[in-house]
């Protein structure tokens, strides 16, 4: 048996990602977002800084800054000062950027959905419980 090389495993893995993506670029931008943009949506109830937002999704500081201030200038976010702290503002969803959050995330899972499928079910539990031991 042959040595498995990791780093093709993960080219497959960033290919399979990318491939989902690009597929669904198109129908997440007719909700007005861009891929990126829908993934701090999706990350900003977790992480209401935009501190943890940047390290969370790998992003530097100034990108997650950019992303930010076109989200609250669509109305997707809204921006408040923390009461904890003063000097901090913490971000909030507004009713719009959740419902385009939801959206723009149901065509990624419908999508991933269709990749899974050609999985039988075991095979899929098999995968999560990989992936989740990896993480």
């Amino acid at each position: 048996m042959s040595k498995i090389d990791p780093a093709k495993i993960w080219s497959l893995s960033y290919r399979l990602l990318m491939s989902v993506i690009s597929h669904v670029t198109p129908d997440i931008a007719t909700l007005g977002v861009e891929t990126k943009e829908l993934f701090v949506l999706s990350a900003l109830e977790e992480h209401p800084y935009p501190a943890e937002l940047a390290e969370t999704l790998s992003m530097p500081k100034p990108t997650v800054t950019v992303y930010v201030k076109r989200l609250e200038a669509a109305g997707f976010v809204s921006r408040e000062i923390d009461t904890k702290d003063l000097r901090r503002h913490r971000l909030r969803l507004t009713p719009a950027g959740r419902k385009v959050m939801h959206q723009g995330m149901a065509l990624l899972s419908d999508a991933f959905g269709e990749r899974l499928g050609r999985l039988s079910a075991a095979q899929q539990e098999e995968l999560r419980m990989l992936l989740e031991k990896m993480s």
